[in-house]
Formats: C-alpha cells, sequence, structure tokens
C-alpha cells in the first residue's frame, strides 16, 4: 500500500475508462479543481447515498470551480447501471486492477467485525488547479460526507 496523501504533494496522474469506456484523465481538470473520491462498489447502499450526495451538490460545488470523479474497482458496465439507475451526474470511473486506489492509498488493509481483509478505504483527495492535494480525507464514512466537505471548503 502507498503512503497517505498529504496536502502539497502531487496528485498521482491517471486515465481511466468512464461507465462509457471513455478514457478520463486527471490532467484534463487541469485549471480546475478536483474532488476524487475513492468508493468500495457500485450499487450498495452506502455508496449509492454517497454518489446520490455528490450529484444532488454538484452545481453547487462546479459552480464553486470543483468537477467530482468517483473512482471504484467496479467495470465499466457496472457503472453504468449504476449511474443510470440513480440518475447519477458525477463522473464515475473504472479501476479494476486497483492501480489508482493504491497510488492514493485509497486501498489496504481494513477491519470490519474482528476481522481484518484488503479492500477499497472510503477517501476524498481534493486537487487544487495545479495538479496539488489540497485535502487528503481517509476513513470518511459515506452518510454526511459531502456536507462537510462543503462545509469545510466554504462553499
Amino acid at each position: 500500500m502507498s503512503e497517505r496523501l498529504q496536502p502539497g504533494d502531487v496528485a498521482p496522474a491517471f486515465t481511466l475508462p468512464d461507465a462509457d469506456g471513455n478514457e478520463v484523465s486527471l490532467a484534463d481538470h487541469k485549471g480546475r479543481k478536483v474532488i476524487v473520491y475513492f468508493y468500495p462498489a457500485a450499487l450498495t447502499p452506502g455508496c449509492t447515498k454517497q454518489a446520490c450526495d455528490f450529484t444532488d451538490n454538484l452545481e453547487l460545488l462546479t459552480g464553486a470551480g470543483y468537477d467530482v470523479i468517483g473512482i471504484s474497482p467496479d467495470k465499466p458496465e457496472k457503472l453504468a447501471k449504476f449511474r443510470d439507475k440513480e440518475n447519477l451526474k458525477v463522473t464515475l470511473l473504472a479501476d479494476a486492477d486497483k492501480q489508482v486506489l493504491d497510488a492514493y492509498a485509497a486501498f489496504g488493509e481494513k477491519k470490519n467485525y474482528g476481522k481484518t481483509y484488503m479492500g477499497v478505504i472510503r477517501s476524498t483527495i481534493i486537487v487544487d488547479e495545479s495538479g496539488k492535494v489540497e485535502h487528503a480525507l481517509y476513513n470518511v464514512r459515506a452518510t454526511g460526507h459531502v456536507a462537510k466537505i462543503i462545509k469545510d471548503l466554504g462553499i
């Protein structure tokens, strides 16, 4: 597992397929701030709540200069189903080989009900216009997280 990112670090570059199979890169968003959030699995209750919260607040976030990208280890087909079923407006990217999740330290050891296993660590990394990490939030909760980000960013 990679070291957790810290404010001031250069955000690791990535290019991943979106729900329609189109390549999306972090570099495509140069000049804008980007909220990159990592979630375990599409079509699960917590991840659905989080994605819907981002979608519900997308106008507010984009108006404040932030783009939103959600990344999970799901395949593009599952992301398309997730987007269509929940009417999501955020960009969803597939990281099936978990290389980007690892580069952002969003994949690693987790504990649940006394068991230790490897999985996606729900995380949000806010990248500034020049590609540097502005905020790195790890082990975030699905519920209430978007409201907290909005409050913390003063939007």
